[in-house]
């Protein structure tokens, strides 16, 4: 007897899944940051936050990520309200 479920997903439906991640909020962004920073031992301060931030913004992947990061540097040096 066959099981008449949903078709199985194709290579296509994948990847098109995974194109379709998020940027995470900036509350998660900062908190895996501030995590980052704590367990490799370095003082939490202002400096550490925006060379982690300029790292990351270096590293986006999307023009999306870019802006996530450049709100994030705005916020840290107060010239943007959090959204």
């Amino acid at each position: 007897m066959r099981h008449k479920g949903p078709a199985p997903y194709t290579a296509e439906d994948i990847a098109l899944y995974f194109s379709d991640v998020q940027v995470p909020t900036q509350e998660e962004s900062l908190g895996q940051i501030v995590i980052e920073i704590l367990r490799s031992g370095t003082a939490l301060n202002r400096p550490a936050l925006c060379a982690k931030l300029v790292r990351r913004l270096e590293m986006a992947a999307s023009a999306e990520e870019e802006q996530h990061y450049r709100i994030l540097i705005g916020l840290l040096f107060g010239r943007q309200s959090a959204v």
